[in-house]
């Protein structure tokens, strides 16, 4: 009888084992994101948002990922970091994700980043403040340039072009204190002197006031970091005020959005991106080359519009996301760790290389300087 007994409770176990892995292997991958959809920085969330869900569909309809679908639980942060802090707590606490991709800014993502250390679940950020992963923190990663690396790419063009006297107009919040930090700790060693260091709000309508003090001020070129659409205000009050200096760009602006709302006020304007924007007109010897054109291919065919720089973001979120769980699994420590041993993935932001050292895995040579001419990205040589 013990051993009838024995033998039944074995079965039992190895029956409801089975149906537990069969479970397991048929539940999808459930995966968060955090994208401001609406507000002032839809221009940076809704091409994210609409990538993310392009690349899951995608990934999806080609098998999944062993076996397992990709499911993507989004929140519209509307670019707000109490709105980016209820939502990864939703995100973490109810819908049990394994791991998140956003924010999209860079205050939003300053603001969840403790509460996705404290719960261990890995966290893409897509914005570009250097404080976002410097200093390393485990469960935190990122696929936005860095900040710093936009300023080396810009003060290397001025050295070489031997302006040496350069006003900067930064947007106060956090991605433009960011930028301005850099701007301020990289000058000296290009030989560059600021001699204009001056700050907007974001919500300012007129910056007729700092651009008149820069005007005379004797600056050979006037450097402005933010989001838009203040720097394409900026942009309009300069030609309107006849301003004849060379005006440079961050990333921020990296998108046709910039060029729509600034209009022939933003020809000749410089700045530093992605490759994705100038895709056909790369050398096919460029690694990044044949993604970048599917890229913009795909998305255009989805959203009849092109794929951006900011949408690239998403795009290599989720496949970085992808290559961990094929690899690893799907337990947040195991994408954390897989994550990090990502070696030349070449994305649609660059080629990265993360490491115990470095989670932004991106070097200056991920940004090429492009320049708006006749309403259309042109590259800098």
């Amino acid at each position: 009888m013990l051993q009838r007994t024995l033998r039944l409770l074995t079965g039992l176990a190895a029956l409801l084992l089975f149906a537990s892995t069969a479970c397991a292997a048929g539940t999808p991958i459930r995966i968060g994101g955090l994208f401001a959809v609406t507000g002032p920085a839809s221009f940076l969330g809704e091409p994210e948002r609409n990538t993310a869900q392009m690349v899951v569909n995608e990934i999806n309809a080609a098998g999944g990922i062993k076996g397992r679908k990709l499911e993507l639980v989004a929140y519209d942060t509307q670019g707000d970091a109490t709105k980016a802090v209820q939502a990864v707590n939703r995100l973490i606490k109810e819908d049990k994700v394994c791991a998140i991709i956003g924010p999209s800014t860079t205050g939003d993502t300053m603001a969840v980043i403790p509460v996705a250390e404290r719960a261990r679940i890995p966290l893409i950020s897509m914005a570009a403040g250097v404080k976002i992963t410097e200093p390393v923190k485990k469960w935190v990663f990122k696929t936005a340039q860095n900040d710093g690396l936009a300023v080396e790419k810009i003060f290397e063009y001025l050295q070489k072009t031997h302006v040496r006297s350069v006003a900067i107009l930064t947007v106060s919040d956090s991605f433009g204190s960011s930028g301005r930090e850099q701007l301020k700790n990289h000058a000296a060693k290009y030989g560059i002197t600021l001699v204009v260091d001056d700050t907007y709000g974001p919500k300012d309508t007129d910056m007729t006031a700092q651009l008149t003090k820069i005007r005379g001020s004797g600056a050979q070129a006037l450097i402005c970091w933010g989001t838009n659409p203040g720097p394409a205000i900026i942009a309009r009050n300069a030609k309107q005020l006849g301003l004849k200096i060379p005006i440079f760009m961050s990333h921020g602006v990296s998108s046709k959005k910039f060029i729509d709302l600034a209009g022939e006020a933003a020809e000749g304007i410089i700045l530093p991106s992605g490759r994705v924007i100038v895709a056909d007109l790369l050398p096919n010897s460029d690694r990044q080359k044949k993604s970048l054109l599917a890229f913009v291919r795909d998305y255009q065919k989805h959203y009849r519009t092109e794929g951006d720089h900011f949408g690239g973001h998403a795009w290599d979120a989720i496949m970085l996301l992808k290559g961990a769980l094929e690899r690893g699994g799907d337990q947040p420590a195991a994408i954390r760790d897989q994550l990090e041993r990502t070696r030349n993935f070449a994305g649609i932001g660059g080629i990265f290389n993360f490491s115990p050292r470095d989670h932004s895995g991106l070097t200056k040579d991920a940004f090429v300087l492009v320049a708006v001419k006749k309403h259309d990205w042109v590259l800098v040589k």
